[in-house]
This record gives C-alpha cells, structure tokens and sequence, in this order.
C-alpha cells in the first residue's frame, strides 16, 4: 500500500497571525477519510507572524511532538518548563493527567515554521512531562536519524508509544533504505523540499501512508526534508 496525502489537499486555517496547514482533521477541519494513521493523530504545518503565538491552553492524554523548520519557538508550561526550540531540535511533551502550555514565535523580526504532531499515548494519565533534544544535520544527512522511540534508544526523545520517529536531509542523489519489519506500516512526510519514496516524487507538505511493503527506499531530488513514522500497520 502506498497513499500519497497531497499537500493541497490539507485543510487549512488562516488567521492574520497563523497560516495553518492540516494533513489530518484538526480543530474546524473535520474529513473523516482524514483522521490519523494508526496511533498519529496530527500534523500541523504551522507558520507563526513574528511575536506572535498560541496562547496558554491546556492537553491531555497526548504526545506532542514540535518540530522546527526555520525561526524559533518559544514554549513554557505548568510544569515549569521555559525553553527555545530551533531548527534541529526535538521537543517531545506528554500531557498525561493534564498540562497547560503556550508557544510563540520567539523572535519579534522574523517568522516562525514548524509541525505539530500529536501521537495518541499507550496508556492515559501518565505523569505529564517534557523533553527536548538536539541533532545536528551530519546526524541526519543522507541518512534517517532516529529522533523519538518508546524506549528513548540512541539518544532519541522518548514517546509513550510504539512509534520510531526518523528525521532524514537529502539532496539530490543521496539515497537510505529502511526496513519495515512484518506487521508494521510507516507514515512519510516530506518537511521541505522533493523527494522520490518508493519511486514516487513527493513534494514539501506531502505525506504518504505506507503498509505491505519490505522497506522504505528514499532518494533526495532537491532540498529534501523528511520525517518517517515507523508503526504498527
């Protein structure tokens, strides 16, 4: 199986501070053909006006992954968290029995660009709590680093489900192969740039779900930014 999710397909929200793009149903957006992939439940491409931001609101039972393309993010939270998310950064927050955060663009001059992605937890009312880690692009050039695991392995963030995270750089001509394991699907979605995955050209903002298949063979065209969800199918 392979479903490529066009990236002008997505819905949207457009406010004079947001310019949101949403692979799945999110918010207002409802498309019950859209809801998610195994235990991912949200990829949103948000892009934030400078000094502006979400204000603080609160979660619950969610993995919340923020992934930044360009700018920089600022996050706080009941837990007392206070930190800056840039370009290269993992942060992983585990809203558990409940948590209140809020995150703006952290620069008054320039735009901030990143996904928000949710993953449904193993297991609710888990103890809410926060991680965030760096890795460098010579980790991730034309190969896919592992960002977030269950167990945390090889320096990832750690997600409270079965889901290995990959992030991968690739220009034209670098190639990776990765295996799926039997029983297990993966979700591609390509953060800037093109690629060819499994010989078909994705752009930036496109995803693909990918099931019944040995591997996963990616090759960078221009650019190309992706991040691999490898799940249960």
């Amino acid at each position: 199986m392979f479903v490529i999710r066009k990236a002008e397909d997505r819905g949207t929200a457009n406010f004079d501070w947001l310019n949101s793009k949403h692979t799945f149903s999110f918010g207002h957006y409802y498309d019950p053909a859209h809801m998610g992939v195994g235990p991912l439940r949200v990829i949103n491409e948000d892009r934030v006006k400078p000094g502006a931001g979400f204000d603080t609101h609160g979660h619950r039972d969610m993995e919340i992954i923020s992934y930044v393309l360009q700018g920089a993010l600022e996050h706080k939270d009941s837990i007392g968290t206070g930190s800056v998310i840039r370009p290269g950064e993992v942060q992983r927050m585990s809203a558990g029995t409940g948590i209140r955060h809020s995150e703006f663009n952290h620069s008054k001059n320039d735009p901030v660009h990143f996904l928000q992605i949710w993953i449904q937890p193993e297991r609710d009312q888990i103890e809410p709590s926060y991680e965030q880690k760096a890795f460098s692009d010579a980790e991730k050039r034309g190969r896919l680093r592992l960002v977030g695991s269950r167990d945390g392995r090889d320096g990832s963030v750690t997600i409270h489900q079965d889901v290995d995270l990959y992030a991968g750089l690739f220009d034209a001509g670098e190639t990776t192969r990765h295996s799926l394991q039997p029983g297990r699907g993966a979700w591609v979605q390509v953060a800037r740039g093109e690629l060819d995955v499994n010989g078909e050209w994705l752009k930036a903002g496109d995803g693909a779900a990918i099931a019944d298949v040995d591997a996963i063979e990616i090759k960078g065209r221009e650019n190309g930014e992706v991040l691999v969800f490898d799940m249960a199918a």
